[in-house]
């Protein structure tokens, strides 16, 4: 049941280092490319579609089954695969949820305010309000992102099941 457990934590965490990852080296720069319009336009509707049921699995998986998967290891006596846990834990929570709830979701919903039927100043205006800081946002979830996949596995590989 444990190793089960932990395959669906590193799995629900690798989706979303993966979905970050590639929002930073392909639809970022992409949308980069496009007109102040287009770009608000694109992301205004990226950010409506991505609440759905199969994003949130495995975005708030990684809340639930981070914290659990920890106390069942520790539980066992498992001490490095334990700390790995906990590590990943603090750093999913803090670098990827908590940076998503407090930095990316607020740009989000100011983005969704937005008039496209502005002039083009405006828009302007609101692109640069936005674009830097959600990237460099989404920049650090990725990182976050990565190392909790990375400490999860290394968590698995102590693991003698």
């Amino acid at each position: 049941m444990l190793f089960f457990l932990l395959v669906i934590t590193a799995l629900t965490a690798a989706l979303m280092a993966g979905l970050f990852y590639a929002y930073s080296c392909s639809v970022n720069p992409g949308l980069g490319r496009l007109s102040d319009t287009c770009y608000m336009a694109a992301m205004q509707s990226i950010n409506r579609v991505i609440l759905n049921p199969v994003f949130f699995i495995g975005f708030m998986g990684p809340v639930f089954l981070l914290p659990l998967s920890t106390w069942l290891v520790f539980r066992q006596g498992a001490t490095v695969s334990g700390w790995c846990l906990l590590a990943a834990t603090i750093i999913y929570l803090a670098g990827v949820f908590g940076v998503t709830a407090a930095g990316n979701v607020p740009l989000n919903n100011a983005l969704d305010k937005v008039s496209l039927q502005g002039d083009a100043a405006e828009i302007a205006a609101q692109r640069a309000r936005f674009e830097k800081p959600w990237n460099r946002l989404n920049m650090v979830r990725t990182i976050g992102a990565i190392i909790t996949v990375t400490l999860v596995i290394i968590a698995c590989l102590k693991m003698n099941f």
